[in-house]
């Protein structure tokens, strides 16, 4: 086979393999939570005699990443207090999807089943603690919906922006065996470098939560869509 013919075919096969593994954020990406995380973020603070408003900008731009450890930004690597922000913040969390505050994005649950059935494996990925995306899933009757969700714990403790859960993903499911046929969707500038380092084939922004169009691109999106519901036929498209 001539140089030419080995690129070429090289090439097709990046271009025709399936996208079999798809790990997708939860809050903002396939769960509307309606601002919850400020909210909570903000009783978190209050509860230990902080400022809210000094945070919100930092809460803000580290939208994605794992809670415990914006916390132990914000109060200077006090681990103490950073423990008990977040489990103020965990328990403020589950008060309001307790009260029925977060719903599916429309068309989420849809859009896994579309997925599954055409044979990809789903993982649901978090950044709140494993006790909340419990809560989350419970509400939403979505125990079932998937066989694999991980929050940072499940892949070692570091959250987004770093590969971990992305790649926890990998291993744990078998679902692939090539990180490039993995498929990363989410709503923030985090979510996108977690799957850009993980080596992802194809990283999804969606507008339905924290970053705009600008910041998903930035930080590695491939393609931003409106929502969730348009991912399978953007895989279709990619596999075409």
């Amino acid at each position: 086979m001539t140089s030419t013919n080995k690129h070429t075919a090289k090439h097709t096969a990046k271009h025709t393999a399936k996208h079999d593994l798809v790990v997708l954020d939860m809050a903002g990406t396939t769960v509307a939570d309606d601002g919850l995380v400020e909210q909570a973020f903000t009783v978190a603070a209050e509860r230990l005699g902080e400022d809210p408003a000094t945070m919100i900008d930092h809460v803000r731009a580290t939208m994605g990443e794992s809670k415990i450890s914006v916390f132990r930004h914000l109060l200077g690597g006090d681990e103490d207090r950073a423990r008990q922000a977040n489990l103020a913040f965990e328990e403020a969390y589950g008060e309001l999807v307790a009260d029925g505050r977060i719903a599916p994005i429309p068309g989420a649950a849809e859009t896994i089943a579309t997925l599954e059935e055409q044979g990809r494996t789903v993982v649901l990925t978090t950044g709140f603690a494993r006790v909340t995306q419990d809560a989350i899933l419970d509400a939403l009757g979505w125990r079932d919906l998937v066989g694999l969700t991980l929050c940072p714990a499940d892949a070692g403790g570091r959250g987004r922006p770093y590969p971990d859960m992305v790649l926890a993903a990998f291993l744990r499911t078998g679902a692939v065996d090539d990180v490039r046929r993995i498929v990363v969707a989410g709503d923030t500038s985090y979510d996108m470098l977690s799957g850009v380092r993980a080596g992802a084939g194809i990283v999804t922004g969606v507008l339905t939560g924290a970053h705009g169009e600008a910041a998903l691109s930035e930080h590695g999106a491939d393609r931003v869509l409106p929502s969730i519901a348009g991912l399978p036929a953007l895989l279709r498209e990619f596999e075409a």
